[in-house]
């Protein structure tokens, strides 16, 4: 796949999930945050007021931190089509 297909198809999966309204699992959540601030290149840490969730956040993004950007991609969107859609 290339990169703009890549990137295209990433952006849709994206919009899919923040425009869907029914609840999803805490840990399907966790796993999509990781690949999406791996794939934005988005360091920072959580920003979360809580400490609880701000540690589970950081524990999902130590989980996957030797992905690259392509692979962090690649894994939100199958994570999307596979636990998300089919739903």
């Amino acid at each position: 796949m290339g990169k703009d297909k890549l990137k295209a198809n990433f952006e849709a999966a994206v919009n899919y999930v923040n425009s869907y309204t029914s609840p999803l699992p805490a840990d399907l959540l966790l796993k999509l945050y990781a690949y999406y601030k791996i794939a934005n290149k988005n360091y920072n840490n959580p920003g979360s007021t809580t400490p609880l969730i701000n540690a589970f956040k950081a524990n999902a993004l130590i989980q996957a931190k030797n992905i690259d950007r392509e692979k962090a991609m690649k894994e939100y969107i199958k994570l999307v089509k596979k636990e998300v859609e089919n739903k």
